[in-house]
């Protein structure tokens, strides 16, 4: 099984949620980092590990953000990294895989499925170092409540300003380790 080392430089986290349920509003986190055990030839026998470092994130609003470390929502002191290990990988069709595992957010562990599609593995061009990478693209939906994520204000008009529902999104680029 070759062991794939998750590139930070080339790999991010993002996360999109309604705001005053009318708009999307968009976050980064920039700083991802892991292994990823996988053979495109056997794509079922996939492991990963990936861990985001929750400082990393940016909205473009430092206000924003500012909140977002806060005790109201990520509470980045306490639980400085989200965590996901895989538990179970099912082929999913051409290039296609759906990873099962444990997303541990804000201190709480839940069980989630992202839907996964992988490109590669390709070599780099010697004068970009010649390494063998592979790229994976994964999202998910959470509900940000089942992990403790609960600061909310309700609208007139029976919404409230942040919702319920999270998209998490992942662009992982992968080194073949050495």
């Amino acid at each position: 099984m070759a062991t794939w080392k998750i590139d930070p430089d080339h790999s991010a986290a993002t996360f999109t949620i309604k705001h005053l349920m009318v708009t999307n509003v968009r976050g980064l986190f920039s700083n991802v980092s892991g292994t990823i055990q996988f053979e495109p030839a056997d794509p079922g026998s996939c492991a990963v590990e990936a861990v985001i470092d929750v400082s990393s994130l940016s909205t473009g609003n430092r206000t924003r953000d500012d909140h977002l470390f806060s005790a109201d929502f990520f509470e980045v002191a306490k639980y400085p990294e989200i965590v996901f290990r895989s538990t179970k990988v099912e082929r999913g069709g051409a290039n296609r895989i759906k990873v099962t595992g444990d997303l541990t957010l804000h201190g709480v562990t839940r069980q989630v499925t992202m839907d996964v599609e992988y490109a590669g593995p390709v070599k780099s061009p010697p004068d970009m170092g010649g390494e063998t990478t592979i790229g994976f693209a994964a999202t998910t939906v959470i509900t940000r409540e089942d992990f403790g994520i609960r600061w909310n204000v309700p609208l007139d008009n029976g919404g409230v300003v942040a919702g319920h529902e999270v998209l998490i999104a992942l662009d992982i680029e992968a080194d073949l380790a050495q």
